[in-house]
């Protein structure tokens, strides 16, 4: 640990012996630990023995205290990145201090562990082959309503984070933009003590979230089924996108960019748009 490196270290998510020998090793090991939550933190290195000098790094302060930190990283400290919970930078704070750190010609080491994207996806029964992590949706329902319908007919897997407050009127603007039937996996407070898993058609996981105060408590994570458009449906779609586009853009271009948006092949795309 005598060589200046930066460590982006994944945490429990829930249960505190979730976490790897490497990660302890580490920690015990870095000069100092920059933290989303010291509070959360110094519990974390607590219960396994460890006492280390910790700053907060948030989104509202990153801007400001991430140069700071690849000040002591030049100067030949070594540093932890952690987040309140899983693996650093998913929709947790770090990519600046990442981002300054490889600019800086310092090294960036992983330290892999926990993560609530991969945790939800592998106990969602759902295909796990591809998949999509999409993070927060947005706050407001109209604003929610068109991420999803942009979402509607995505091929692959789906992962969204959710809070308490908004479990239930997402779920409603997703039964209302993607189907009642669409299968999803509603993961709450995984690896907790209250961990439950809700999984079924969204109109039956809503339902049950509904009728039960408890089920609307915690952190969770949705795991939802990708679009069953049948591929004469996604070409369509995709011609219908690339005619759109052209207004903004070479024909081979538009073709090519609704062929990555909607999975299906390029060159017959471009061949269909051309003939019209």
């Amino acid at each position: 640990m005598n060589i200046p490196r930066l460590y982006v270290v994944a945490t429990p998510i829930g249960n505190l012996e979730d976490i790897t020998l490497r990660a302890l090793s580490v920690l015990a090991s870095v000069d100092v630990i920059a933290a989303e939550d010291t509070r959360r933190t110094r519990v974390l290195l607590s219960r396994h023995g460890l006492d280390k000098p910790l700053v907060i790094l948030q989104e509202h302060n990153e801007e400001r205290y991430a140069p700071k930190l690849v000040e002591r990283l030049i100067r030949g400290d070594s540093v932890a990145l952690v987040s309140d919970a899983g693996t650093p930078l998913l929709s947790d704070p770090g990519f600046r201090l990442v981002q300054l750190t490889i600019e800086a010609g310092v090294e960036v080491v992983t330290v892999p562990g926990p993560s609530s994207v991969t945790a939800a996806l592998s106990i969602s029964g759902l295909a796990t082959d591809r998949f999509t992590f999409e993070g927060f949706l947005p706050a407001r329902s109209a604003a929610r309503r068109k991420r999803l319908s942009g979402l509607r007919n995505e091929a692959r897997t789906m992962v969204f984070f959710e809070s308490s407050h908004r479990i239930e009127e997402s779920l409603s603007d997703l039964a209302a933009m993607f189907g009642e039937d669409r299968l999803i996996a509603v993961c709450r407070e995984m690896t907790k003590v209250f961990e439950t898993i809700l999984r079924g058609p969204v109109a039956d996981v809503l339902g049950l979230i509904k009728a039960d105060a408890n089920q609307r408590k915690g952190e969770f994570v949705l795991v939802v089924a990708a679009s069953e458009a049948n591929e004469d449906e996604k070409f369509t779609a995709a011609l219908d996108m690339a005619r759109a586009l052209q207004e903004y853009m070479p024909a081979s271009q538009a073709a090519r960019v609704a062929a990555k948006l909607h999975d299906v092949p390029r060159r017959e795309l471009y061949t269909s748009l051309d003939n019209l």
